[in-house]
């Protein structure tokens, strides 16, 4: 309560209440506070894990990761073991450096604890992106890496897009996640279709295998929308079973409208963009509920989509969920969540 009446108040209210402005602000805080390490430390023994827990081959000292979108460009990246992850996914990075959609390109929905983003992966690329990780060195948590297509890039170009940025990458990452789901790249979310999504993680699986020499290989992980039908689920996980994908991690963020409080529905309605939190809360757990039971649990879900709460978090668990991230909820509710979350799912 002390941080959503006080801080998170203090917070909307940076940049003049640009949501982008107060976000950058507050990613260079943390940055600040990522080079202090006993400050990180102390901070983590607060609201931090303690039950570890093994999941495709990673060891996760928590189970509640920080969601792609976030920390695009790894700015704070020694800092979110501080704020209590037990992981943290950077992202999503994109082959070619690109700035992302016209501004203003994020907006605040507070009435529904919702976000709506048309963002459209503003990144400095690959390449720039490794240098800050081989820079920074590791997190102190696992690290998950989110790889899109480039905008500029032809959807008939888009495996080599992948693939390159996997390359470049590689040796950084705990598992990378192929986002194939974001609504804001026009002609990405038709690589959800089977037939494309085979190719590319066909051709991402083996550039994985070929390069772990003697090692396991890195775990590829896929990102699907929530606007998928079950039929079109059920092909994924097809996919992914036939090339020995890892994981899943459902979900992104949805083109629908359903769910806002009616003081947000204008507002949404005149808002381009995939919209995030409360409003995507059910449907998240449905699809990883779906998932779990077309694959009788064998393959294992990191639940995204509408934690605001930590009874959210123990449903998606619940749902089939191996591991959760937090996003839209962690701007609402802050480090109080997560260490809320963390509590609850190390004493069940």
């Amino acid at each position: 309560m002390v941080y959503r009446q006080l801080a998170r108040t203090v917070l909307f209210r940076l940049g003049g209440g640009d949501p982008e402005t107060a976000h950058e602000r507050v990613l260079n805080g943390l940055g600040r506070l990522g080079a202090v390490p006993p400050a990180v430390d102390a901070l983590a023994k607060v609201f931090g894990p303690r039950r570890e827990r093994t999941v495709f081959g990673v060891r996760f000292p928590g189970a509640v990761g920080l969601g792609a979108g976030m920390d695009k460009r790894g700015v704070a990246l020694r800092a979110w073991r501080g704020m209590g992850f037990g992981f943290v996914e950077v992202g999503t990075v994109t082959r070619h450096p690109q700035p992302g959609n016209p501004k203003p390109r994020l907006r605040r929905l507070v009435a529904s604890e919702a976000i709506i983003n048309r963002m459209g992966f503003n990144n400095h690329g690959a390449d720039a992106l490794a240098a800050t990780l081989r820079e920074l060195g590791p997190p102190g948590i696992p690290l998950g890496i989110s790889i899109g297509k480039s905008k500029v890039t032809p959807v008939a170009e888009a495996v080599e897009d992948y693939r390159y940025s996997l390359r470049a990458l590689h040796g950084f990452a705990d598992y990378f996640a192929v986002n194939v789901s974001s609504p804001n790249t026009p002609g990405l979310r038709g690589l959800q279709d089977r037939a494309q999504l085979d190719e590319l993680v066909g051709e991402l699986r083996r550039e994985t295998l070929a390069l772990a020499d003697a090692l396991p290989p890195t775990p590829l992980l896929v990102k699907i929308a929530p606007d998928l039908t079950d039929h079109a689920v059920a092909e994924v996980l097809q996919v992914c079973a036939d090339h020995g994908v890892a994981g899943l991690i459902a979900t992104n963020t949805t083109l629908g409208r359903g769910g806002l409080d009616p003081a947000d529905v204008r507002a949404g309605e005149d808002e381009a963009g995939g919209l995030s939190g409360r409003p995507l809360t059910e449907r998240a757990r449905e699809v990883v509920s779906f998932v779990t039971a077309e694959t009788g649990g064998a393959l294992p879900v990191i639940g995204v989509g509408g934690i605001m709460r930590t009874d959210d978090a123990l449903r998606m668990f619940d749902a089939g969920a191996s591991l959760v991230q937090l996003y839209s909820g962690f701007v609402y509710s802050g480090p109080p969540l997560v260490r809320a979350v963390n509590r609850a799912v190390d004493g069940r």
